[in-house]
């Protein structure tokens, strides 16, 4: 379920229209008296689009439930209720995908796009797609809002992401710049801010991650030479500052897809999605005594892209499909027993 983001090329930025002033008028001849000089120009104040990201859903597109699921998940252990989609507003019509609980279990990120269907390069101005947050109150979820991390005005697309404390880490296609690259952003005063492109090294290749409570380890899933498969998870020590070269966690792959990894915060854990009789499935894998064990299947049929919070709770996201087409996407959750 990686958002499936294309190369864009830079684009033309929008014009910006100076407001000129006039010079007052003055007394004295113009021997004696000095050139008055205008105001400075203003630039105009741009805003960022204020719409609701469900007016953008297309209106014959109905809402798949449990009920209507082709494909439903399947459940593998006795640990966990049966799954569930988070309740509206997290969930609706549109594609919900890529989500991010934090560990409180109080405050979720993910990706949205009202019609999976779209070209990627018509929803990176549809001014609706991207990632949004939710925060739980008095048990409630919020009404999610867009989380911008691009200059108003210019245009971006963004994805993946992964929070720790007061930083975010995600994917972006933006304006000035062309592929797809890893950003940052930092969490001040209520709002993100200073995001800026911030690639790892390009020999590692770093794909979907997550980054342990330590800050030690970060963990990815890449197509990287020495695996085992299409995509193995992959693990990158800190030293001296910097990120040291990958290691292969060989006993979580296999010659299938593995990849989306997500930890518990004592990073005993290690959740990810491995391809499981043609579809996605969700796997663990625990460690003991510092080394990671078999991995077992948890949750199976278009199951994947796991987030764990302190609860145990599991957030994943479930496609729907019919006939071999996408038609949305939906956040599931398994609950701790």
């Amino acid at each position: 379920m990686r958002i499936k983001l294309l190369s864009i090329a830079a684009f033309v930025v929008i014009g910006i229209f100076l407001l000129g002033g006039c010079a007052p008028q003055t007394t004295g001849t113009p021997a004696t008296q000095p050139p008055v000089k205008p105001p400075p120009a203003k630039p105009p104040v741009v805003e960022y689009p204020n719409i609701d990201r469900e007016s953008k859903i297309p209106s014959d597109q109905a809402k798949i439930t449990p009920e209507t699921d082709v494909y439903p998940p399947v459940l593998h252990s006795d640990e966990y209720e049966q799954p569930v989609p988070m309740p509206y507003p997290i969930n609706t019509a549109g594609a919900e995908d890529s989500g991010f609980m934090m560990p409180d279990g109080n405050t979720f990120y993910f990706f949205f796009t009202p019609d999976p269907q779209v070209p990627v390069e018509k929803q990176l101005i549809d001014e609706v797609t991207g990632i949004y947050v939710s925060k739980k109150v008095n048990g409630q979820w919020q009404k999610p809002t867009r989380v911008w991390l691009q200059d108003a005005g210019k245009l971006s697309l963004e994805g993946c992401e992964f929070v720790k404390d007061n930083k975010m880490w995600f994917c972006t296609a933006r304006e000035g710049y062309t592929g797809l690259h890893w950003g940052t952003a930092e969490y001040i005063d209520g709002k993100w801010q200073n995001w800026k492109v911030e690639d790892f090294n390009p020999d590692y290749d770093v794909g979907e991650l997550h980054i342990t409570t330590d800050g030690k380890e970060l963990y990815f899933h890449s197509s990287r030479a020495g695996g085992k498969g299409q995509y193995d998870i992959w693990v990158s020590k800190k030293g001296n500052g910097e990120w040291l070269p990958p290691q292969n966690v060989d006993i979580v792959n296999s010659p299938e897809v593995d990849g989306w990894p997500s930890l518990t915060q004592d990073g005993n854990e290690l959740w990810f999605t491995r391809t499981y009789m043609g579809a996605p499935a969700i796997y663990r894998s625990k460690r003991v005594n510092n080394e990671w064990q078999e991995p077992e299947l948890i949750v199976s049929q278009f199951a994947g892209e796991s987030s764990v919070d302190n609860e145990g709770n599991i957030y994943f996201t479930h496609h729907f499909y019919k006939d071999a087409v996408m038609l949305e996407a939906d956040i599931y959750v398994i609950h701790k027993k």
